[in-house]
């Protein structure tokens, strides 16, 4: 069976940056599983795995555009300090939920001021070509029901 549109796929990953740093990996967590064709992983690496079959491996490298997106300047704003309503003390590397006019986003805090607080709306990985190792594990059809609702359905597990 190959990658198309609407099979469940489990992959091994690891993805570097262009240092050659180790940003995330599957091993030591299992596959990730996947619906192929829903959106569910960033478009470049879909795209790389279309039509490949369990037991191939590809080394691709997915460009900003068809990754997480070129990094955009318009998405750091600061905001004065009187604005967050959190418990706590704010500090740079929290990320939280904003409602803005383009719906809810996730921010980062990168700078504290004196008054104020920069945050930055881009994804952590916006501008970065990323290096993905691939290992195409299993490819099964799926349901019905993972179709509709355009999720994979877990195993359940019996506890004894």
């Amino acid at each position: 069976m190959n990658i198309a549109l609407n099979k469940v796929v489990s992959i091994d990953y690891t993805l570097t940056d262009s240092e050659d740093q180790v940003l995330d990996t599957s091993q030591g967590h299992g596959p990730l599983s996947y619906l192929h064709g829903r959106g569910h992983i960033i478009p470049g690496l879909e795209k790389a795995l279309e039509g490949r079959s369990p037991g191939d491996t590809i080394k691709v490298s997915i460009p900003p555009e068809d990754a997480y997106g070129p990094r955009r300047e318009e998405l750091i704003e600061e905001i004065p300090k009187d604005h967050f309503d959190l418990e706590g003390e704010i500090q740079v590397g929290m990320r939280f939920q904003a409602n803005t006019d383009a719906g809810v986003m996730v921010m980062s805090v990168t700078e504290l001021r004196e008054d104020s607080v920069v945050v930055d709306a881009n994804h952590p990985l916006a501008g970065e070509t990323l290096n993905f190792d691939v290992t195409v594990v299993d490819i099964r059809e799926a349901t019905d029901k993972e179709i509709e609702t355009g999720r994979i359905e877990e195993p359940l597990i019996v506890a004894p």
